[in-house]
Order: structure tokens, then C-alpha cells, then sequence
């Protein structure tokens, strides 16, 4: 795999092709600012260019605008550009074309030998690399509240089996008014107080009990 590097500076530069080269891969050129970065590609047609987004001479956006401009010239040039600082205006523009074979990584990456090496397959490949901090975090829903968690009444149920079935709660749970709540309960229902009667009923929600 083929690969022209543009970056000013040197030990940098030196750094990178030895490590590719370690990797088998093949540096046909580096260059030290985007006119170099230009001549290269046209010179050599490499699988992949790895840019600096800050060139000389005025170490603003030269290697950004020297790398769309390659990809204009050679059509989908893969690019890996690398920045010492997240700046995410440039890898919009990088993206915007909407092709692949682009890729955006923070200069420290370049230490995680394994993972640069990934991004630089990847993106020669016409894959996309972008830097986790490149990507806007979206922020997190605040939680929702937690509702106690009440058993709803059975959707036909008898007046006789709802006060039975009240009585019997409200006694499992200790309570001395047993028979008040079941009455409240069969009320609430839509029923006569009392035990006595038989009918069917839907119910919407939790038992009212009183605390």
C-alpha cells in the first residue's frame, strides 16, 4: 500500500514513515507543505495521504484545503488527516462530499500504534476514521422517576371477588381498617359499598388504598 505524507514537521514526519514502514506499508513521499503535499500525488498516486491540517506558510488551514483539493484532482482520494487539536469545521468539510474513504484523527492517536494502523487500512480501503473526540457527544436524557410498582385489578372482576380480594391485601399487609379499605376499594370501582352484589367491571388504575 502506497502512502504520501504531508507534514512540516520533521521528527514527526520521520516518525510516521518508519512506523508505516514497520508496518509494511510503502512511503513514496513526504512532504513538508501543500504545494509539496500537491506535486506528490499528482507524482505518485497513492492508495492513502496522511495530512497535517496545519501547514506552512501560515499553519492555518493549507493541509486541509491541500487535501480536498487532492481529492479533487485524483477522485476520492483516500485522506487521513491528522490535527494537534479537535477542530470539527475541518472534518465537516472533509465529509461533505459524502464519499468515503476519509478519515480525522488527533495526533496523539498516532502512539496506539494498533488502532492508527486500523484507521489507515480503513480509510485506504474508502472507509471512514474519525477521532472519538472529533464526534459530538449528544447529552443524555435526564432520567425518568420511578412509580412504585401497585398490581392493577383484573379486567372483569365481580363486586364480591374485588372486596375479597381488597380485604385479603390489606390484611396481608397488616392493616387493622381491612374491611374500610375493601369498601373503599369496591367504591372506587364504581360499586355500592358492601360486599353484597355481583357485577363486571374494568378497572383504569392502582388500588386507592389510604396510607
Amino acid at each position: 500500500m502506497r502512502i504520501v505524507i504531508a507534514e512540516d514537521n520533521v521528527l514527526l514526519a520521520g516518525g510516521l514513515e518508519l512506523l508505516l514502514a514497520a508496518k509494511g506499508f510503502e512511503v513514496c513521499a513526504v512532504a513538508g507543505d501543500a504545494p509539496g503535499l500537491l506535486a506528490a500525488v499528482d507524482e505518485h498516486r497513492p492508495d492513502v495521504t496522511i495530512v497535517d491540517v496545519r501547514l506552512p506558510p501560515s499553519f492555518r488551514d493549507e493541509g486541509i484545503r491541500a487535501a480536498l483539493e487532492a481529492r479533487r484532482r485524483h477522485d476520492g482520494l483516500p485522506v487521513l488527516v491528522l490535527s494537534q487539536y479537535v477542530e470539527r469545521e475541518y472534518a465537516g468539510e472533509l465529509l461533505s462530499d459524502g464519499r468515503g474513504g476519509i478519515g480525522y484523527l488527533l495526533k496523539d492517536r498516532v502512539g496506539r500504534v494498533a488502532e492508527f494502523v486500523d484507521a489507515v487500512r480503513r480509510v485506504a480501503e474508502g472507509g471512514t476514521a474519525m477521532d472519538p473526540e472529533v464526534i459530538p457527544r449528544r447529552p443524555r436524557p435526564p432520567p425518568r422517576p420511578s412509580r412504585p410498582h401497585l398490581p392493577r385489578p383484573p379486567t372483569s372482576m365481580t363486586r364480591r371477588a374485588a372486596y375479597s380480594l381488597a380485604v385479603g391485601c390489606a390484611g396481608a399487609a397488616g392493616r387493622a381498617d381491612a374491611g374500610e379499605q375493601a369498601t373503599l376499594v369496591t367504591s372506587w370501582l364504581g360499586r355500592d359499598e358492601g360486599p353484597a352484589g355481583v357485577s363486571g367491571v374494568d378497572g383504569p388504575g392502582p388500588y386507592p388504598f389510604r396510607g
